[in-house]
């Protein structure tokens, strides 16, 4: 509760603290009637629209109301235990004495529950909310209180736990520094970010518990942690300003495709540069004004001329004529072709939606840029171009990234988000696991040490604790361990196992393609031609080229989701093939458990054999009971591994399967390949991954696929021969 008063006072300076006092016991009252931010806002923002004094304060009031509602979900989860539900009394005097009548008896019995009006405590002090006001308040909070209890007790219930499957934020303001921020010089203002003793959760999770970051305007910094720690929802609530950063800060979050639309996409990109926008807008209709006037005004005119002038001069000086090139540049960057920049949004795919966000996102140029994965709906000359142009970059950008070489190229510092805590490090990714390696190794032997020191001190303790002539020792030495600095031992993280069931085993070459062709239609053209492989249960095989040259239409082949329109695909006759695709992800039933899922797709097992499966891939426990909606993208990809492997296939065909798994996850997964006894088809763009477990690196390139020799450093050198910057 001092969180929420103090968020009053430094939003609200003219609050009083009779006022303070009334809200505080409203408040505590009941507690879980106010986790809605609707029931907040009707209870609260008529006090707070009484003493805000300026078009400020009362524009902060929904943002105040939501920090009020988020805490009070805070202090919900941390208080869960305590399940009685006795109506509290009042634990201080409401100063609200100079009401009188029916007023003073409804707030007295419907709110507080208060019996004996001698803890009223009267004052001549007068408060500033207005009495119409505050009878306003009290209806509606005694009619929602009325609702609550006819819905009854399941379907309330039922309605809080979803409320509460929304991240929650509670943060200790500074007064003195937001104060700075609005009213500072534009030239004196820092685009440094610091974010101090703020807590993060989501449903009954905490995430994140007294959390501090620091983000010093123009670093790029890593983020990175465990599948399901919480980074992409800390984002999100950066990008939402449920934590407290200064208004002058512009930030863009790329989280989601662009709505499919008839603009173009070059005019999407160029859209995202309202200050230009705004200028050529304004310049069109003032020389529309012209035109009609015709000359009759010349004070018109002689103002148009002025104001034009000033146009061209601040057109110049953001170099309006070279935003269009500059979009180009960036739009064929991530693989935007000239006629693709000259077609509707909406005839792109998602994936290419997505990356004309990071295109929007690139051009405009915000304070903070924050990414979240950017690297998934890219492909490896894309990802090379991104990395070369955010060395460049100017600002501050916190991204998001299972990707070690691009994080090893782009980021100059890394955020670890481990046990609820966050912590900073200089450096790359390489760096970051040297040096965290060796602080651990540090904390360890710390730990060590005292716990040496501690134990001999107690022996001594234990020995003389009876001895009246050494009772001034022992007193000694107890207050020696009491001043000792509590320290903790090294917590291990879980470490990550995957294992893929052996298949039956098979002999010889288990599938193939002989001068295999494809088209979608008989008009259209080919996208593959004259296609010869062959895989067995020793194969591990990497299929690359860049987006749209058809390694997905290679592997719908493979696993016969598509006929040939020319040759002849053959497959063992016991051939059984798994096949992992990220839109098999996206179709998991998101409204029931990993458990649910398995037994719906294969009945008639029992439920241990539906947890094993889940086991193999790390989902256990309660996790496996969570609905597939809470889990992170990580977390659905292993049901997803789940799914493939229950008909136990000879081959895995692989689509991209590193896309939303973290670092050691990725480690897992490639440690697992390796030791499969089946074969492996594998599209990626994951550097290491494809070094640690293909033998065999196929391109896909105009048409044909045709073998690499030297494998993946060979494509790479091509890839980067071909960039333009």
């Amino acid at each position: 509760m001092e969180a929420i008063i103090n968020r009053i006072r430094a939003t609200l300076p003219a609050v009083n603290d009779d006022i303070l006092g009334y809200i505080t016991d409203i408040l505590e009252t009941n507690k879980s009637d106010y986790i809605d931010f609707q029931e907040v806002d009707d209870a609260l923002r008529p006090i707070f629209e009484e003493v805000a004094h300026n078009e400020r304060e009362q524009a902060a009031i929904a943002d105040l109301c939501q920090f009020v509602c988020d805490q009070l979900k805070l202090e919900t989860l941390s208080n869960g235990n305590d399940s009685t539900n006795e109506p509290k009394k009042l634990s201080t005097p409401v100063s609200i004495g100079h009401y009188s009548g029916n007023i003073f008896e409804e707030v007295s019995s419907a709110l507080f529950n208060v019996a004996d009006r001698s803890l009223i405590k009267p004052l001549n002090e007068s408060t500033t909310v207005s009495q119409k006001k505050l009878e306003k308040a009290e209806a509606k909070l005694r009619e929602k209180q009325e609702k609550r209890a006819r819905d009854g007790g399941t379907n309330g219930e039922n309605k809080v736990q979803a409320r509460l499957e929304e991240a929650v934020v509670s943060q200790a303001t500074n007064k003195k520094l937001l104060t700075d921020s609005e009213n500072g010089d534009t030239a004196s203002r820092s685009y440094d970010v610091h974010i101090d003793n703020f807590d993060v959760s989501y449903g009954n999770k905490m995430l994140i518990l007294g959390g501090t970051m620091d983000l010093i305007y123009g670093r790029r910094y890593g983020f990175v942690g465990r599948n399901g720690l919480g980074k992409s929802t800390l984002l999100r609530v950066i990008a939402n300003r449920n934590l407290v950063l200064p208004s002058h800060i512009r930030i863009l979050h790329v989280e989601q495709e662009i709505e499919g639309t008839d603009t173009l996409a070059l005019q999407s990109v160029l859209e995202c540069d309202e200050r230009r926008n705004a200028l050529l807008n304004e310049e069109k209709e003032l020389n529309k004004r012209v035109q009609i006037s015709g000359g009759s005004s010349a004070a018109q005119d002689s103002f148009i001329s002025k104001r034009l002038t000033a146009i061209y001069a601040e057109l110049e000086a953001i170099e309006a004529h070279k935003a269009e090139s500059r979009a180009a540049v960036i739009l064929n960057g991530l693989g935007f072709t000239s006629q693709m920049q000259a077609m509707a949004t909406k005839e792109f795919s998602g994936g290419w939606r997505m990356r004309l966000a990071l295109a929007r996102a690139l051009f405009s140029k915000p304070d903070l840029l924050l990414l979240d994965e950017p690297t998934n709906m890219l492909d490896l000359k894309a990802i090379i171009w991104l990395e070369n142009y955010l060395q460049t970059w100017k600002s501050t950008i916190l991204v998001v990234s299972h990707d070690r070489t691009f994080l090893n190229t782009v980021a100059t510092d890394i955020l670890h988000l481990n046990s609820q805590k966050l912590d900073s490090y200089r450096g790359n990714y390489d760096t970051f696991v040297s040096a965290r390696t060796e602080r651990l190794k540090n904390q360890q032997r710390e730990y060590e040490a005292q716990k040496e020191y501690r134990d001999h001190i107690q022996v001594f303790i234990d020995r003389f604790r009876y001895n009246a002539n050494r009772a001034a020792q022992v007193q000694s030495k107890l207050k020696l361990l009491e001043k000792l600095p509590i320290l903790r031992p090294v917590e291990k993280e879980h470490e990550v196992h995957f294992r893929f069931p052996d298949p039956e085993p098979l002999h010889g070459t288990i599938m193939q393609l002989d001068d295999v062709a494809f088209s979608y239609s008989k008009d259209s053209r080919l996208i593959l031609n004259n296609i010869n492989l062959s895989a067995n249960l020793q194969s591990r095989i990497c299929i690359m080229g860049e987006n749209g040259s058809g390694k997905t239409t290679l592997l719908k082949l493979l696993v016969e989701e598509l006929e040939p329109t020319k040759g002849q695909r053959h497959g063992h006759r016991n051939l059984v093939v798994g096949y992992f695709t990220q839109h098999f992800v996206d179709q998991l039933p998101m409204n029931i458990n990993s458990v649910e899922v398995l037994q719906s797709r294969y009945p008639g097992r029992t439920i241990e054999q539906y947890r094993t499966e889940l086991g193999r891939f790390g989902i256990t426990g309660d996790t496996a009971l969570q609905s597939v909606l809470s889990l992170s993208g990580g977390q659905k990809c292993r049901v997803a591994f789940s799914l493939m492997c229950m008909k136990n296939p000879h081959i895995l065909v692989l689509d991209e399967p590193t896309n939303h798994l973290d670092m050691e996850t990725i480690e897992a997964l490639a440690e697992a390949i390796k030791k499969f006894q089946g074969g492996v088809v594998l599209v990626s763009h994951d550097e290491l991954m494809i070094k640690r477990v293909c033998t065999e690196a196929w391109l896909c390139r105009n048409g044909s696929v045709t073998s690499l020799e030297y494998g993946f450093e060979q494509y790479k050198k091509l890839i980067e021969s071909e960039l333009q910057y």
